[in-house]
């Protein structure tokens, strides 16, 4: 075998192993290592079941669809044969596989019989995600009303990856408010008794604030205060196994209107978010920065 032949094995071996792991992955609700599978946006057809037409989806989107389907049900099993893998070039191909999947809940079964046909991209030296999968129904038997009653069954109890999502959007949600001065937005994303705490804050600056109220009368004067603001161009999250806690890093600018300065500051903020409200913000930033940006070295 020489080497073209021996990088070919190697790449369809990995594709191959690819197109398992998404099955195994779904039907083991592991939708953090199944994301992994997947281009950031992907083309999904499943017309020939549902109708419809194909969706393009970003990865995190189509995870939560399935991670708010799939846990409902008592088992799922999606069984794969004849895959079959065709190499268009160095870091594109195409693939094809049977698939028999099973969905079981409360003594009731549906059962879909078809073929999947995959588009599949290289993004690194040993790895292939999903960039698009087409369903070809053959055949069915058995209720789809496994479906209702499977979504309704996982509704009551969110997976850790839907608290996960839920919790990085809050997030979002209150860095975007500061962005916006939206202060009606920054009030919604506070659990009533929530805290932030600031352990680096400079001298007579508060270093822990009490409860949503006295956090929005924190942050009033922010719309006057401030000038055009950034905090969400660089944000990056550092996940926990606790789904409701999250790491972020974030970089922020903004002009400070009360002293004609920028405020440039690099953050770190651990935050904790119950039912898709912040219960605790520690909040890590340079004081010196801050002092200087809002004058506090000169009073």
């Amino acid at each position: 075998m020489n080497l073209t032949e021996s990088s070919n094995a190697l790449n369809i071996a990995l594709i191959e192993n690819l197109i398992e792991s998404v099955a195994n992955l779904a039907d083991n609700r592991n939708f953090e290592s199944l994301e992994s599978c997947f281009a950031d946006e992907v083309r999904v057809d499943y017309t020939s079941a549902f109708g419809g037409e194909p969706e393009l989806k970003q990865k995190q989107a189509l995870m939560s669809a399935w991670a708010s389907l799939l846990p409902g049900f008592d088992v799922t099993r999606h069984r794969l044969s004849n895959i079959s893998v065709k190499l268009l070039d160095a870091t594109h191909s195409t693939a094809i596989a049977d698939v028999i999947a099973d969905h079981h809940i409360g003594g009731q079964q549906w059962q879909v019989k078809g073929t999947y046909d995959y588009v599949i991209d290289k993004v690194d030296s040993e790895r292939w995600v999903v960039r698009g999968m087409t369903f070809h129904l053959t055949g069915e038997a058995g209720s789809r009303d496994v479906l209702s009653r499977a979504m309704s069954a996982a509704s009551t109890k969110p997976v850790s990856y839907l608290q996960r999502l839920q919790t990085m959007q809050v997030v979002r949600e209150f860095l975007k408010s500061l962005e916006d001065k939206d202060m009606e937005k920054f009030a919604s994303v506070w659990a009533d008794d929530a805290v932030q705490e600031m352990p680096y804050s400079p001298q007579n600056f508060p270093k822990r604030i009490e409860g949503k109220a006295n956090l929005v009368a924190h942050y009033s004067a922010w719309p006057e205060n401030s000038g055009k603001a950034s905090f969400t161009k660089e944000l990056v999250f550092y996940p926990t196994l606790d789904p409701e806690v999250v790491f972020v890093e974030y970089h922020g600018v903004c002009e400070i209107k009360t002293t004609g300065r920028i405020y440039d500051q690099r953050y770190g903020g651990l935050f904790r978010a119950v039912n898709g409200k912040i219960k605790l913000f520690r909040e890590y930033f340079d004081p010196n920065v801050f002092s200087h940006a809002f004058s506090l070295d000169e009073r």
